[in-house]
């Protein structure tokens, strides 16, 4: 028996929602603040803003951002 025609075009903008969707997911993930730190040997971690490491690690980087001051000048 052959599926439905109506079938097969709801099936496909069934996938391609879930493709959307699944797209949109990453992005909401990947835009949150997060700071990756690097230690010898080669491990690394990231910490997110909202964590407790993760704020004193912006703290830090803002101030020596501030202390670099601006390149232009």
């Amino acid at each position: 028996m052959t599926p439905k025609p109506y079938r097969f075009v709801l099936d496909r903008v069934a996938g391609y929602a879930e493709e959307v969707s699944a797209f949109m997911r990453r992005r909401r993930l990947r835009s949150k603040p997060f700071a990756r730190v690097a230690w010898p040997g080669g491990a690394i971690r990231s910490f997110d803003a909202e964590t407790e490491e993760g704020a004193a690690l912006f703290l830090a980087a803002a101030a020596v951002i501030g202390l670099a001051g601006d390149p232009e000048e």
